[in-house]
């Protein structure tokens, strides 16, 4: 199921059939969500406990650890996004290998963040170097996944750093090359290495490659 403001942003994209395609997540993947959350709730006389993968029951009070509730964390978040996501910082090496990406792929950023937040995030990756479509959702990813996929008979890679959401791809989309960027190993020790991955990996340097290796280079396809 794919939701109705998420629709009519696929339906206004164009994908072209003969070029391969990436589809990139943006927090943790792109962008620094993590340690942008951290200084934000820092400010807030919070923190975060990265000793399980969740955020429930994770964001604590800086001065006798007592849990926010749930619905605490959720306005955080939403908040979070409305105040920041303008102004988060570049991982190491992504927006290089996006670009370079772009001279042989189509490449489209999968993003579930508020959709009242999209213009912020469209913004922050201009800001970053980066025009490519950004589509937002909500919910698992792979029927979007599926929906894009379709529309090329070229290789289709997903990159992103959600366990769900990896599972998702895999669910709706078993035949693209799926890699699962972990870019922070606090929470990188909490998740399986799953086999049916096309690569796992916490940095840019190695998922550039490899990524590469995939889609082929511009030269290969004008010959």
């Amino acid at each position: 199921m794919i939701a109705d403001f998420t629709q009519a942003q696929l339906r206004d994209l164009r994908v072209s059939s003969d070029r391969p395609l990436v589809i990139c997540d943006v927090d943790e993947v792109v962008v620094h969500f993590t340690q942008s959350f951290e200084s934000y709730l820092k400010e807030r006389n919070l923190w975060l406990d990265t000793r399980s993968f969740a955020l429930s029951g994770n964001i604590r009070a800086l001065n006798d650890d007592t849990p926010v509730s749930d619905e605490s964390m959720m306005q955080l978040i939403d908040d979070f996004f409305v105040e920041q996501t303008e102004h988060l910082p570049a991982i190491d090496g992504a927006i290089a290998a996006l670009l370079e990406f772009g001279k042989s792929a189509d490449v489209v950023m999968l993003t579930n963040l508020p959709h009242h937040a999209r213009d912020k995030r469209v913004r922050n990756l201009k800001k970053l170097g980066l025009d490519y479509p950004v589509i937002t959702n909500s919910g698992p990813k792979g029927p979007a996944i599926r929906n894009l996929a379709d529309r090329t008979r070229k290789p289709v890679v997903f990159v992103d750093d959600s366990p769900m959401f990896i599972h998702s791809a895999r669910e709706h989309a078993p035949e693209i090359h799926i890699v699962h960027f972990m870019h922070d190993e606090r929470y990188g020790r909490h998740v399986d290495h799953f086999e049916f991955l096309s690569l796992r990996t916490d940095s840019w340097g190695l998922a550039a490659p490899h990524i590469q290796s995939i889609i082929g280079s511009s030269e290969n396809l004008t010959a």
